[in-house]
């Protein structure tokens, strides 16, 4: 498999990790990490073997990709972690993970989760809106799961909590193969001088 044209490698993917969800959840985890895989990216994701977290990254291996899972030290443990990826880095804490997850990735993807997922997805962005990366985020609104945040994300901008320009930060589509499509066409929206503020 070779990576596409675009300057993607790797894709960090961050997602649930309890079982106790819709079985269709994990067939679109698994389905994007089949996706992944086929375009000869590589797959970073937290190193659990639970939830949809496993899923994702048995859809990758299953079609020979190369996964690399980041897991924290109390994380790691017989049933949590995952024991078959292509590599398994163990860190002190969640936050040497998140770190270490950004700095091997080329692009961010949000599966359905919920406040794990949800604080580093709106990390990242934060990130993004700040210029400290321009990395492609997306969000996978798999049956509509992330409506609700981007009715949100929308009302945030019109009440002017967020620019109009990074309310263009992420992109979001309803199957795997049409996000990575729109995330191998991202180009960051600029505004990071808004926050910038000359001294007198």
């Amino acid at each position: 498999m070779q990576p596409s044209e675009s300057s993607i490698r790797s894709i960090c993917v961050y997602c649930g990790s309890s079982d106790d969800v819709p079985k269709t959840y994990f067939e679109a985890a698994r389905h994007t990490g089949q996706a992944i895989a086929r375009r000869g990216y590589r797959l970073i994701y937290g190193g659990g073997s639970t939830g949809l977290m496993g899923a994702v990254a048995d859809g990758a291996l299953a079609q020979g990709g190369e996964v690399i899972g980041v897991i924290p030290e109390h994380f790691y443990t017989p049933k949590l972690a995952h024991h078959h990826l292509t590599q398994l880095e163990i860190v002190a804490d969640m936050h040497a993970r998140k770190a270490r997850m950004a700095e091997l990735a080329d692009a961010f993807i949000a599966l359905p989760g919920g406040y794990g997922t949800l604080e580093e997805l709106f990390e990242a962005l934060t990130w993004a809106q700040i210029g400290l990366h321009t990395k492609p985020i997306g969000l996978l609104n798999y049956q509509g799961y992330y409506e609700p945040l981007l009715a949100f994300i929308h009302h945030a901008r019109e009440e002017g909590f967020i620019f109009p320009e990074h309310e263009a930060l992420f992109r979001a589509a309803d199957t795997p193969e049409a996000l990575l499509d729109a995330l191998e066409s991202y180009r960051h929206p600029g505004g990071v001088e808004r926050w910038m503020r000359e001294e007198a």
